[in-house]
């Protein structure tokens, strides 16, 4: 964790707990790390997935999948990344998501 001002990221559980109501932007970055295999990543939302991100050339060794939304959280919701398919490149390690208020409600 690079930056975590609000201590509102839990590193244990790699889960964004949201500290108030309001829109929030999300983004993440994935990388795959076999070819003929296809990688799908989703943004999930107290269980439920929000978006989804997937890298899928069977013919590339690293493929990078990509995605980011604005969401509306209530205080104490989750949001988290779950890995739906395939394998990353060097587990999480060379994987990004930030998440932000943008505008409290």
């Amino acid at each position: 964790v690079l930056v975590n001002i609000g201590n509102n990221f839990d590193s244990e559980r790699s889960t964004f707990i949201a500290p108030r109501k309001g829109i929030y932007s999300f983004n993440f970055h994935v990388v795959k790390v076999y070819n003929r295999q296809t990688i799908q990543v989703s943004l999930m939302l107290n269980g439920w997935p929000v978006i989804s991100a997937f890298a899928g050339d069977q013919d590339v060794t690293r493929e990078a999948a990509s995605n980011g939304v604005l969401i509306q959280m209530e205080k104490g919701d989750r949001a988290y990344l779950k890995l739906e398919r395939g394998n990353l490149m060097g587990g999480w390690k060379y994987s990004t998501f930030s998440g932000f208020l943008v505008f409290p409600l």
